[in-house]
């Protein structure tokens, strides 16, 4: 017993001054070439394995000081409050403003991350979709996901309608609610929303109205006309007659 106490202080020691180690270095330190005595002190103490470098550094869970972003580096050695990389990688695309690419998931954790990614995709832990040319990676959770897809076009959306009779005059705040509106809706509402935006801008509206919402420019022009000719499917709500025949009320004799 004083042997395993005197090899986790060791470790311990080791560790606060050099801050990380790799399994080569604390079986050294201890004299010991078991890998298993090395992971039984590690556990005593409590530890954080790298996710850079294929989680070949270690170090104690009370040394790291993570940022807001609940990362911590050391000569360039990363690690993450979650320990490995699927993990880190899974809570980066769920709190994602507008979901993440590949490469905007690699500039935040200092790795590859396509494998990880395609990984998790795989399993069901997260979605993607294809939005202009490249995959997006998003929340599996629908409500999530819509609102992520909505901010992933809001700067395109933007940009697109510019000076345009809908943009002029609007604020990025109030063209970015219109994005998540129509994120919001279901397909046939999309349809007449996207009309109903088309015919206030008039000639050529289809085409611009197609480019703002991501849609194609005949379904916008078939939501168009469905509305303006009055083919609308009214869910919920009867038409005239409808229902089930009235019955007269019996009245004993």
């Amino acid at each position: 017993m004083a042997n395993v106490k005197f090899g986790e202080e060791v470790i311990g020691s080791f560790l606060h001054k050099n801050k990380i180690a790799t399994l080569a270095e604390l079986k050294l330190i201890l004299g010991s070439s078991a890998t298993m005595t090395v992971f039984r002190k590690l556990r005593a103490l409590g530890y954080l394995s790298s996710f850079s470098h294929r989680g070949q550094y270690y170090t104690l869970a009370d040394i790291p000081q993570f940022d807001e972003l609940g990362l911590w580096s050391f000569r360039a050695v990363w690690f993450s409050q979650e320990g490995n990389l699927l993990i880190t990688a899974e809570r980066f695309v769920e709190e994602a403003h507008a979901g993440l690419t590949v490469n905007e998931l690699r500039s935040l954790l200092h790795v590859e991350v396509k494998e990880p990614l395609l990984h998790l995709y795989r399993q069901k832990r997260i979605d993607r979709e294809k939005i202009g040319d490249v995959y997006v990676y998003l929340s599996r959770e629908a409500g999530v996901r819509r609102v992520q897809t909505a901010h992933r076009r809001e700067p395109q959306a933007i940009w697109e309608l510019g000076e345009s009779p809908v943009g002029a005059g609007m604020s990025q705040e109030l063209k970015a609610a219109m994005i998540l509106f129509f994120s919001l809706l279901d397909e046939q509402q999309r349809r007449l929303y996207a009309g109903l935006e088309a015919q206030k801008l008039g000639y050529g509206g289809d085409s611009r109205i197609a480019e703002f919402l991501g849609l194609d420019v005949h379904t916008v022009a078939r939501g168009r006309r469905e509305l303006f000719s009055e083919r609308v499917l009214r869910q919920g709500v009867r038409e005239k007659g409808g229902g089930r025949t009235r019955t007269e009320k019996k009245h004993q004799k």
